[in-house]
Formats: C-alpha cells, structure tokens, sequence
C-alpha cells in the first residue's frame, strides 16, 4: 500500500489546534501522535506538532525508535 503524500502546508494544520489530528514528520515519514498523552494541544516539550522535526531531534534523548509506536499515515512532500 502507497502511503499519501502531504506537503508542509498540509501538514503544517494539523498542528494540534486548527483540526482535531496532531501530525509531526520525521525522515520524510508523517506521523498520527494524536492519541499520544504527551502531545496534548500540539506540543511536547519544546517541539510543536504540525512540523518536519527531523532536524530537532538530531540532538534528542531518545532515538528515532520513539516512532514506532505511531501510525504513519503520510510522506512528507
């Protein structure tokens, strides 16, 4: 199965508070973290939903496996 692509616009409303979905991408990859508890309103910690976070993370505590858990839903165009 093909995923959608999304472009950053498209991705940029699903920031937690314009629409009901809470997106972030990473590595290309666009993830659902609306159920997430520690995406509440679009942001966890200083990172803010609705954004390509690859180059935020590049220096995270954790590693990409943090993903995982999330439905990709999307390619970020």
């Amino acid at each position: 199965m093909s995923l959608p692509n999304y472009t950053r616009q498209q991705l940029a409303l699903r920031n937690g508070q314009d629409r009901d979905e809470i997106w972030v991408a990473f590595n290309g990859k666009i993830y659902d973290v609306t159920k997430s508890r520690l995406w509440r309103e679009g942001q966890h910690y200083e990172h803010w939903a609705g954004q390509d976070l690859t180059p935020e993370l590049a220096d995270a505590p954790h590693t990409e496996k943090v993903f995982d858990k999330f439905e990709v839903i999307g390619r970020l165009n």
